[in-house]
């Protein structure tokens, strides 16, 4: 049980890296770590190797991986409509970078790594613990009710987050009165470079003046 809790967990760190803002691809170049890389060069146990691919198939892996990646090409849709112009040409243009996106987005990839990850991380005995568990109805209905919840995860702290931002800069705006008024949370998280102060020159009686003065 202790290590059904584990595989849960890993789950759930998996689609957080999505809710705060990252995609499927970071979650695949995470695992290009080079720890992954040397697992991946040294050969897994055939039967281990079996049982693995197994387990991922009972917990529905890759198509929760199919399923990230079709709701990071909508959030990708939306921003890029955001910046073409709203016509038939820029429609056209957004749909061929997503549809581009979903197609060279190599999920085998990613599960050829998972497979090098649950290698590195249990054991033989502790996968088939897994494979026990998650043949039972008991851990089916975990792996059928997980993209539910983690999705539910994502809109309660997307929400919250939201909320709590906004109260957040009304009392720095309290606290510190003419300050900040404009201040907004940009889409891509990235600060606003801040204005350019001006050096005042100074004009050309003034100019006069200080020479005679020097003079």
């Amino acid at each position: 049980m202790k290590a059904a809790l584990a595989l849960v967990v890993i789950y759930v760190g998996m689609f957080l890296v999505a809710i705060q803002g990252g995609s499927p691809g970071a979650v695949q170049a995470a695992a290009q770590s080079p720890a992954t890389e040397q697992n991946q060069a040294k050969s897994i146990d055939p039967v281990k190797d079996a049982d693995i691919r197994a387990l991922l198939e009972l917990v529905g892996a890759r198509d929760q991986v199919q399923d990230s990646v079709r709701q990071i090409a909508e959030q990708y849709r939306e921003k890029l409509l955001a910046t073409v112009p709203d016509n038939e040409k820029g429609q056209a243009f957004v749909n061929t970078a997503i549809n581009e996106y979903e197609k060279r987005y190599d999920v085998d990839k990613v599960t050829e790594q998972l497979v090098a990850l649950y290698d590195k991380h249990y054991s033989d005995e502790e996968i088939k613990g897994l494979l026990q568990f998650y043949g039972s109805p008991l851990g089916q209905k975990v792996a059928a009710e997980s993209p539910k919840i983690f999705r539910e995860i994502q809109e309660t702290t997307r929400g919250e987050a939201s909320k709590a931002i906004k109260d957040a800069l009304q009392q720095a705006r309290q606290e510190n009165p003419g300050v900040g008024q404009n201040a907004r949370i940009t889409n891509n998280g990235q600060r606003r470079p801040l204005p350019q102060r001006r050096v005042q020159q100074p004009d050309s009686s003034q100019q006069t003046a200080q020479q005679q003065d020097q003079q």
